[in-house]
């Protein structure tokens, strides 16, 4: 779904008035994949991952391609590229087609942190990136997030120096799901980008429900200095088949591509493909998501637990006791949840499910909160 469309969505549907189509939730006309609940093993609500994907069409895709898994995907990456490029508005020399948005991450960690680049980041946020440039000797300066819980803009500016190769903004941000306010990272971004390079994570752009807010996207479209990784790991539930990408400037895009070591595998890229297509699973991800998040609310507002209304398709909630010791309590209850994220170490990280698996969480919670 091309972001256009997907905002013309969100204001026909009502996401950003408070999503009131939940009555409408079960008559919602997809073909989603027959996904039982299972009996056993733990609930892993642990990795924001999509419970529902692939969608059946994809699967279908993914079994017809089986016969060219012999072949080397570099003919088959090209209809992708194209594919991104026509959902994202921008030429194919603006896509650098990834092992998940992770490894777009780990490349740009390499490319800006190498000998002694200095790396800019808000703490707690996704630190992929940052681990992986460190171990080739950049400098990272991790600045803590405001008492909202979202990227402190001006702190982050005060540490630019000339020394500055890339500012890391996660947005929303994993794993406090807050957003910055889109015309301040606009600013933001327009003030920077000839100073230094910006990088903007949207991994969880598509949970936005805000109809209007821009993706940085659109200022790589002006040219601007600014990367933006995208993933079909969440919203296309193919975190298992690892393929993501990046769009930047087609300068700044060769210079990325250089240092991705991982070509993505025949099986991704049908699958990709075929996911872009598939605008009805996209749409029904998307609602089951914010159905799943009002029941881990409700949940939290029953105990009195202060939490982060997310733009992801997570949770974040205070639990006003040790994280550890809670994630050891919920595994007794068959409820795996997020690991640990300092300093808010009497936080939890809840990644939403299936609505039998939330149901789950919630009595788990009551009960390990007694």
């Amino acid at each position: 779904m091309r972001n256009l469309d997907r905002r013309n969505w969100l204001k026909t549907i009502g996401l950003s008035g408070g999503f009131a189509l939940f009555n409408g939730l079960e008559s919602w006309a997809v073909d989603f994949p027959n996904r039982p609940f299972p009996v056993e093993g733990p609930i892993r609500l642990n990795a924001n991952e999509n419970p529902y994907g692939p969608s059946n069409r994809v699967r279908e895709t993914i079994t017809s391609s089986l016969s060219e898994a012999c072949r080397y995907p570099f003919r088959a990456l090209s209809g992708l590229v194209n594919g991104i490029a026509k959902k994202e508005g921008v030429t194919r020399d603006h896509v650098v087609v990834t092992g998940g948005s992770t490894e777009g991450l780990r490349a740009a960690g390499l490319t800006y942190g190498i000998g002694n680049g200095e790396i800019i980041a808000a703490d707690p946020t996704f630190h992929v990136m940052m681990q992986y440039a460190e171990t080739f000797g950049a400098r990272i300066h991790r600045v803590p997030v405001n008492d909202k819980m979202v990227h402190d803009l001006d702190a982050m500016a005060e540490k630019v120096n000339q020394k500055t190769k890339l500012i890391f903004i996660c947005n929303p941000n994993n794993p406090t799901g807050t957003i910055v306010e889109g015309n301040k990272l606009v600013d933001f971004c327009n003030s920077f980008d000839t100073r230094t390079t910006l990088f903007v994570d949207e991994a969880y752009y598509d949970f936005i429900t805000q109809a209007d807010y821009p993706s940085m996207i659109d200022l790589v479209k002006k040219g601007r200095n600014v990367i933006v990784s995208k993933t079909f790991s969440k919203a296309y539930g193919l975190a298992g088949l690892r393929v993501g990408y990046l769009i930047a400037r087609p300068d700044v895009a060769t210079k990325l591509k250089a240092s991705i070591m991982a070509n993505t595998n025949i099986l991704a890229i049908e699958a990709a493909k075929e996911a872009l297509k598939d605008d009805d699973f996209y749409k029904f991800s998307l609602l089951k998501t914010e159905e799943a998040k009002r029941h881990i609310y409700d949940t939290l507002n029953d105990l009195e637990l202060r939490y982060i209304p997310s733009h992801t398709n997570f949770v974040f909630f205070r639990t006003g006791r040790s994280i550890q010791s809670l994630i050891s309590a919920m595994q007794k209850e068959n409820v795996l949840i997020g690991r640990p994220f300092p300093p808010f170490l009497e936080w939890a990280r809840i990644s939403t499910g299936t609505l039998e698996e939330t149901q789950s969480f919630g009595r788990a919670l009551k009960k390990v909160m007694a």
